[in-house]
């Protein structure tokens, strides 16, 4: 008989959290001005913001803190961290950093010029950040696979290699890197296959090109390619994240996630030369060489966690979490970018909207302003009661948020000057994008005339509504 599925850790410390009433929430809603980032943690009863940092560490992490060298300089906890990564990755030089983000200012402050071109499989929106703002130009060679989000195929993260080599071919000599990210954040934590990894990289060199992996979920990525790839089922993750890293040129890691730390990161390469570079831009941004903006007991707790979370033991029971979570979305019909991903689930809300809202998500207006609307005309009403919508909506330069933090959270019904006062705020506060577009979707369903004023307020500001195009949102069922 084979045994059900059980965790492959045991629990030997807890926190305690309180569970808040709707009044309280709607109350810290409003202070907040419906801005979940600005609510304090202690009011949010299950955090679903992110994973990046908010991961528990072992016994031995812990333990490993305890050993951390401080030094300034040559802290033996970089050498054991450094040594690590070696090993793992086949990567010589090591630049720590103390986070993701940092290691990719500090690296393409040295690469990225004016001008240049960066492909890649959907960019992070760090990632993209950091290119655009050295004015180059990031451009997207993922698989057209991954735009449907009701597609079953097991490596939706891969690249499209007919679309990279026009790029390669189109910008000769103006292509610094490519960007392969794995497992692919930006289209639900989807995987690329081992040989799509190698595929890429013997097109990148065979027009010169260097590729960087951007490798916050490379563990996972590797889980996948052993448990749907042909040829790896016997191999250890350890081996298949070797052979992963076998043809790249340089590796930027956020260690938050697959390095299951609350804080770390760091660069790993191949060419001396791109370390000579770095390096001089580590300094005056993060510190030293051999901390780079890391205390030493962190770097210590990195080293244990890159090489627990290479287990595949490990690495299931994290991944399992995530299948559980999509199968219970099947029972419920909610559609979310198939298969389930590494990390999250991401909930295709423009299918959601249409299937289960009717005529309001036929508007011209965002996702989230529809969804918005949506609850204001349903009230709360049959069905909907066990709906939580967790929006996404893109303000200005802000990333998704999305978990019960979100802007909807137990609010409940929102009548009109609810929904004006929403609007209202948002454009005082500096969010006229999305004041304007809920304005103007209110004035459309003929909510209220103080909404419809608020909107007409926006649009005389001289605002421009763009399509926000965040299609996911993600989904949850409680009983309020």
């Amino acid at each position: 008989m084979e045994l059900p599925f059980a965790e492959s850790w045991k629990i030997k410390m807890v926190e305690p959290i309180r569970r808040s009433t709707r009044e309280e929430r709607e109350q810290w809603l409003r202070e907040a001005h419906y801005n979940v980032f600005q609510l304090k943690a202690e009011q949010v009863y299950i955090d679903l913001l992110t994973d990046s940092g908010t991961g528990a560490m072992s016994d031995r992490q812990w333990s490993a803190l305890m050993m951390g060298d401080e030094s300034y300089a040559g802290a033996r906890s970089f050498y054991k961290l450094e040594a690590t990564i070696q090993r793992l990755f086949g990567m010589p030089y090591v630049i720590p950093t103390h986070q993701g983000r940092a290691a990719e200012n500090v690296l393409f402050s040295y690469l990225v010029k004016e001008g240049n071109v960066i492909p890649g499989n959907a960019h992070f929106d760090t990632t993209k950040g950091h290119i655009e703002a050295r004015k180059a130009k990031a451009i997207d060679v993922t698989t057209d696979e991954a735009k449907d989000t009701q597609l079953e195929v097991p490596f939706k993260g891969n690249v499209n290699l007919e679309k990279l080599e026009k790029v390669l071919k189109e910008n000769s000599g103006n292509v610094p890197f490519m960007v392969l990210t794995v497992t692919n954040n930006t289209v639900g934590g989807q995987p690329v296959s081992m040989e799509n990894i190698k595929a890429t990289c013997a097109l990148c060199h065979k027009y010169g090109v260097p590729v960087v992996m951007d490798s916050a979920r490379f563990a996972e990525n590797a889980y996948f390619i052993k448990t749907r790839e042909a040829g790896y089922a016997d191999k250890s993750i350890k081996e298949i994240a070797a052979e992963m890293y076998a043809d790249a040129d340089a590796m930027t890691m956020s260690a938050k996630k697959d390095g299951i730390v609350n804080m770390g990161g760091f660069i790993g390469m191949k060419r001396q030369e791109w370390y000579e570079g770095a390096k001089l831009f580590c300094i005056p941004f993060e510190g030293y060489v051999t901390y780079g903006g890391m205390n030493g007991r962190d770097m210590e707790a990195l080293a244990v966690g890159l090489d627990e979370n290479t287990e595949f033991d490990m690495l299931h029971t994290r991944i399992h979490q995530v299948a559980y979570l999509a199968k219970k979305l099947d029972e419920y019909g909610i559609p979310y970018q198939r298969p389930a991903g590494g990390h999250a689930i991401f909930v295709d809300a423009d299918r959601v909207l249409r299937a289960d809202l009717g005529a309001v998500a036929e508007t011209e207006a965002p996702v989230g302003a529809a969804a918005l609307a949506a609850v204001h005309q349903l009230g709360g009403g049959a069905g909907f009661d066990a709906l939580i919508l967790h929006l996404v909506l893109r303000v200005s330069a802000v990333a998704r948020a999305v978990d019960d933090r979100n802007l909807l959270h137990h609010v409940g019904e929102l009548d009109a000057e609810h929904l004006a006062e929403l609007t209202g705020n948002a454009v005082r506060t500096g969010d006229a994008e999305v004041g304007g577009r809920v304005g103007i979707l209110a004035e459309r369903l003929g909510v209220a005339v103080a909404a419809r004023e608020a909107a007409g307020a926006a649009v005389r500001a001289g605002q421009a509504f763009p399509d926000l195009g965040e299609p996911f949102v993600l989904l949850d069922r409680h009983h309020l």
